[in-house]
């Protein structure tokens, strides 16, 4: 991959998506998990425990090579962003609780990710020289995750009208960085992208189905709205791939890590619309009766 990409380009894309995911975030959106417990919980549930298991039969049953294996289960341990909320906008979800659920899931993956990460590592590539995240990699998660969320969480407790003009032109760059950064990802493995969208291709849109679908149907047993499904289907299929890009190249230095991140990160975009439309439409005549 581009030297200036991994040294300077994929760090500040991080950074200014991270930081405005904290301008979206206040105190009150932590606390709401009191007020409404089992939304929150039966999400986390889903996107702690079930993903990670589907991914991991996904790569056993296609029988992905061990560093593209981790890169799927890097994804999976990711948590949703800003495009999960705005997806749930767009199709009728419940906004808040997406907020809600991304602001956790943002605190959760400092133990979440490393401890899925080191799981697979051992599982697929204990041969591959080593690897392992080890708690210095586990402290730059930490970085990598808190500090651009809390500066911007900082900036919207002091300054909330600035925080509030900056909301859309953040929102604009994180969508622009997030695309540089898959197209980046992508350019950096030009030589062997074909062969890796050969293998990764059906199944990274099989994993965002899955998830999708997952995240709706299950609250959907449980008795939650359609609303609080629909943000949650959205919140557990939507991934922060530029997270697992960043993981997989600036904490493991694996670039082959990197490819189903970025592979996700195009194909999420149209397997969740189309989910949204169809979930949209399933819940309009339950609502307008």
């Amino acid at each position: 991959m581009d030297s200036s990409l991994l040294t300077i380009g994929l760090p500040i894309a991080l950074a200014v998506i991270m930081l405005g995911l904290g301008l979206d975030l206040t105190p009150s959106d932590f606390a709401r998990v009191a007020r409404r417990p089992k939304a929150v919980l039966v999400a986390l549930a889903c996107q702690i425990v079930l993903l990670p298991l589907v991914a991991f039969g996904l790569v056993n049953l296609f029988g992905l090579s061990p560093l593209l294996a981790v890169g799927f289960m890097l994804l999976a341990a990711s948590p949703g962003g800003t495009t999960a909320n705005l997806y749930s906008h767009l199709f009728r979800g419940d906004v808040a609780l997406n907020i809600t659920l991304t602001a956790i899931n943002s605190v959760l993956a400092i133990i979440t990710l490393p401890l899925v990460t080191n799981l697979a590592l051992a599982y697929f590539a204990a041969s591959e020289d080593g690897l392992t995240m080890q708690f210095g990699k586990v402290v730059q998660v930490f970085a990598i995750v808190l500090i651009p969320v809390g500066i911007g969480m900082l900036i919207r407790a002091k300054a909330p009208d600035f925080a509030a003009r900056m909301d859309r032109p953040v929102r604009i760059a994180s969508a622009i960085l997030l695309l540089l950064v898959v197209l980046g990802a992508i350019l950096g493995e030009k030589d062997n992208f074909g062969s890796y969208f050969a293998q990764v291709g059906l199944v990274s849109t099989l994993f965002c189905a899955i998830s999708l679908t997952v995240g709706y149907i299950v609250p959907r047993l449980l008795g939650m709205t359609d609303r609080e499904a629909i943000a949650s289907g959205f919140e557990i299929g939507i991934h922060n791939s530029t997270l697992a890009i960043a993981m997989a190249v600036t904490v493991l230095g694996e670039a082959e890590m990197a490819v189903p991140p970025a592979v996700y990160g195009i194909v999420m975009f149209f397997v969740a619309a189309a989910f949204g439309m169809i979930v949209s439409r399933r819940a309009a005549p339950r609502t307008a009766v």
